[in-house]
């Protein structure tokens, strides 16, 4: 059995706001706010990155219209004692899905950590 770090893409849809800034920290705060009120305050939580059509240069992924933004966030967490990949993707969109119901979640990337890092 190994440890297993997870990131999650989950698309937030965020109202009343006037720009990408406030969207993404208003994003940020609530879904930290409620990981954290079912106790799952170990799961980090990012503004999301995505490319420029045009350049190739990172943008926050953030989307404005209308005074409603839809912001990419990026959660990870380190699931313990899974037995594969497939497993720990499993438990982890459990974990994070059961929090944040009606919020899309992609996972993005699993990494295996090593064994020696716990040491």
């Amino acid at each position: 059995m190994s440890n297993y770090v997870v990131a999650m893409e989950a698309a937030w849809l965020v109202r009343d706001v006037e720009n990408s800034d406030d969207a993404i920290g208003v994003a940020v705060s609530e879904a930290g706010k409620r990981l954290n009120d079912q106790d799952l305050d170990y799961v980090e939580v990012e503004a999301g990155l995505t490319a420029c059509p045009a350049c190739n240069e990172p943008l926050d992924a953030a989307f404005l219209a209308a005074n409603t933004a839809l912001v990419g966030l990026v959660l990870e967490l380190t699931v313990f004692n899974a037995e594969g990949e497939e497993h720990a993707e499993r438990i982890a969109k459990s974990e994070v899905g059961g929090a944040l119901r009606d919020v899309p979640l992609e996972v993005i990337e699993v990494i295996e950590e090593d064994e020696d890092e716990d040491e």
